[in-house]
């Protein structure tokens, strides 16, 4: 007896620049669905890392630099991810994705983005792709009171304004990120039922 390939019930995609309270949400929206296999996954750049390595050692890293390692991490994450996402059976969450690099390429003035925008096309399509949508200002008071990062209000206002500029943003599913985390965690669910309910996935 042949054994039938898993694949998961619902991909879902969240973004939303730092502070937006995306990582927390996540683990609001487990809580709130006990009885629904959740596989969080995180695609990340390194970019932080990176960042501190270069401040460790002193040395300049110039934003096409920096472009090009977070992209090779990036896609590195997004290509894995996808690969543990097919053998899966359940409710998949990534945490970020390419659509965060290209946001990031716009914030910093690159253009080059043909490689990713391709890439993006040839991925397992996500039935929701979810924006957490807060001001600049807002997410600055959640970093500072964190006092892990070392972001700043300029930089959080072109990465805000590059992800809306995206021309995927229309399609995007974007709440309210503004108020408490269970509350964005509520809205991160609805999305998902949303997203379960409806019969086509959201286009890449």
């Amino acid at each position: 007896m042949t054994q039938r390939s898993r694949r998961p019930s619902a991909l879902i995609v969240v973004l939303g620049i730092d502070g937006a309270g995306k990582s927390t949400a996540v683990q609001g929206v487990e809580e709130l669905m006990p009885s629904t296999p959740v596989l969080v996954l995180g695609n990340y750049s390194g970019r932080k890392t990176i960042s501190a390595l270069a401040r460790r050692f002193g040395l300049p890293l110039p934003a096409q630099v920096a472009d090009i390692l977070e992209t090779v991490v990036r896609v590195y994450n997004v290509l894995l991810n996808h690969l543990r996402a097919g053998r899966f059976d359940g409710l998949v969450i990534m945490d970020r994705h390419l659509y965060c690099q290209l946001a990031l390429r716009k914030a910093r003035g690159i253009h080059r983005h043909r490689m990713l925008e391709a890439l993006l096309e040839m991925l397992p399509k996500a039935q929701a792709i979810v924006y957490f949508d807060l001001t600049a200002e807002q997410a600055y008071e959640r970093i500072a009171l964190r006092g892990e990062d070392q972001e700043n209000l300029e930089d959080l206002q072109r990465f805000r304004m590059a992800y809306t500029d995206l021309p995927w943003f229309p399609r995007f599913v974007v709440i309210d990120a503004g108020g408490s985390t269970e509350n964005s965690a509520l809205q991160l669910q609805q999305a998902i039922a949303g997203a379960l309910e409806s019969p086509s996935s959201c286009p890449q």
